[in-house]
């Protein structure tokens, strides 16, 4: 496996997914701004886009492909059945939750919006549109699991490529929503679950290769399917703490006007490069460092672990300081048309720009989270980010009656903070990780190339500043020509300077 090229091909398809979602949120604050009918809408979609990321992007992997991994190199029958195994139970469990969480909703939607108890017809709608979205949850879950499966035979492009179909389908159903007026968050809802199907379907034609479902309803199951989901529960919470911290703040947001759409606006922005930084990396990595674990081949592990970790805060830490440096800028550029005002702008820039504080934090957790899920360790980050959360929500709810909203993305900036650098003494602890000498040179060249690029990009936003203004209609043009060349300069000041060399894309690990 070549770990450039893998992420490479992993990034293409999530940044395609990625500009297509940026498409549909433009769509959504030009029909919706930061309304009501906005925060019910992001609250009933936050749900089943949590459970997305939580299962999609990597963390189902953390304990499937472990596992999976060394039923394959015993034999394909047994990791079959292994699969067969955990795919029936995983859908019985899922089934289960739909249906009891339908029957509870009124109970479901207090707990996850408790702001909205009070207003009957915010109540009432967000109740509504959370049952139509919700069976999403089961579709997106078996699609991550075949997901998984593609992902332990190192095919990532499927995998990557699936959530486009999500943005498709809602931006599909905007274009046509000058008819709908209100109905228009009904269709939206509509559109989430239908497009969960239609993952489930894509992912199925690629992973029929691999695997064949097998349907039998039992509930007396294998010790190393128990040992399985023993260790799911831990690594849903531990690999998507960052996603659970997001869904705490959105809970505790809405008691607070329009506070859970900043967030959400906020927060599409840095998840684009966090799905690259962290995510993509974490993933690509986990296959093949299970199986160099396996194989007790010390010399490959660290050198995937370092080379995974130095990608990480190559593409981090440039993004983290862009975004503080041009944080009202991007927000304007990007969503500032339509409803979207600009104090909807610079209460959403304000957001982004305590979450950017945090990026490379969020990103290399994914990849520290990994380094124990190849180990088969589940539980030791699952405790760690356990802490994390509750230091979120005691920060949160301390503050939120001073500063309001505001404090939410500095609470999980802060706890994901602490996250990393426990997660960081436990892998040396545990003898888990170790530097290198490249590393830490390559590491040094990388802080150097990114504060050139922070200067450069400030340098273009200032020059560009009536360009970048809120009343300029091409000002989306003007971003992405400010992005393009600072990232162009970053690049050629890494390769100058070597904190990127080209021997590093033929690498193999």
């Amino acid at each position: 496996m070549n770990l450039i090229k893998s992420t490479g091909t992993f990034s293409f398809f999530t940044i395609i997914s990625r500009v297509l979602g940026y498409l549909r949120d433009v769509l959504v604050a030009i029909f919706l701004g930061t309304s009501f009918l906005a925060d019910v809408f992001f609250v009933a979609f936050r749900i089943p886009n949590t459970f997305r990321r939580l299962f999609s992007e990597g963390t189902f992997n953390a304990a499937f492909v472990p596992s999976y991994s060394s039923e394959l190199i015993k034999k394909k029958n047994k990791s079959n059945r292994f699969a067969n195994e955990v795919f029936n139970f995983l859908f019985l469990i899922l089934l289960t939750i739909v249906l009891l969480v339908q029957i509870f909703m009124p109970a479901f939607v207090s707990l996850i919006a408790p702001g909205f108890i009070e207003d009957n017809e915010k109540m009432k709608l967000a109740i509504n549109l959370t049952r139509i979205t919700f069976p999403f949850l089961i579709f997106v879950s078996l699609a991550s699991f075949f997901s998984a499966i593609l992902n332990s035979h190192n095919k990532f492009a499927e995998a990557a490529a699936a959530p486009i179909i999500l943005n498709i389908v809602l931006i599909m159903i905007l274009l046509f929503s000058n008819s709908l007026n209100d109905d228009l968050v009904y269709y939206l809802s509509y559109g989430v679950t239908l497009s969960g199907i239609l993952q489930l379907i894509f992912l199925y034609f690629f992973v029929k290769k691999y695997f064949k479902i097998q349907f039998e309803i039992r509930f007396n199951i294998s010790n190393k399917v128990k040992i399985f989901f023993n260790k799911l529960l831990p690594s849903i919470f531990s690999s998507g703490v960052t996603q659970i911290n997001i869904l705490v703040g959105t809970i505790i947001a809405s008691f607070q006007a329009s506070a859970v759409s900043y967030l959400y606006y906020a927060d599409r922005i840095y998840q684009i490069n966090l799905a690259i930084a962290g995510i993509a990396i974490g993933i690509v990595i986990l296959p093949q460092l299970s199986k160099h674990i396996s194989k007790k081949d010390k010399r490959k592990i660290d050198l995937i672990q370092n080379k995974a970790l130095e990608l990480s805060l190559f593409l981090s830490l440039p993004a983290a300081i862009a975004l503080l440096i041009g944080s009202n800028e991007i927000i304007s550029a990007l969503f500032g048309y339509g409803q979207f005002d600009e104090n909807s702008v610079s209460n959403s820039a304000k957001a982004l720009y305590f979450f950017s504080l945090g990026l490379p934090a969020f990103a290399m957790i994914k990849v520290f989270s990994n380094f124990f899920f190849a180990n088969h360790d589940t539980k030791t980050p699952f405790y760690i980010s356990l802490v994390s959360v509750l230091l979120n929500i005691i920060i949160s709810l301390s503050f939120f009656d001073f500063v309001g909203f505001i404090i939410i993305p500095i609470a999980t900036t802060i706890s994901s903070w602490v996250n990393l650098i426990v997660l960081f003494i436990f892998l040396k602890k545990k003898n888990l990780f170790n530097f290198n000498k490249i590393f830490i040179e390559r590491f040094i060249k990388i802080i150097f190339s990114s504060i050139l690029m922070g200067l450069f990009f400030n340098f273009l936003i200032e020059i560009l500043d009536d360009q970048l203004s809120f009343e300029n209609l091409y000002k989306s043009i003007y971003l992405i020509l400010s992005v393009f060349l600072g990232l162009s300069f970053y690049l050629l000041v890494s390769f100058l300077i070597k904190a990127f060399q080209l021997d590093d894309i033929k690498l193999r690990y």
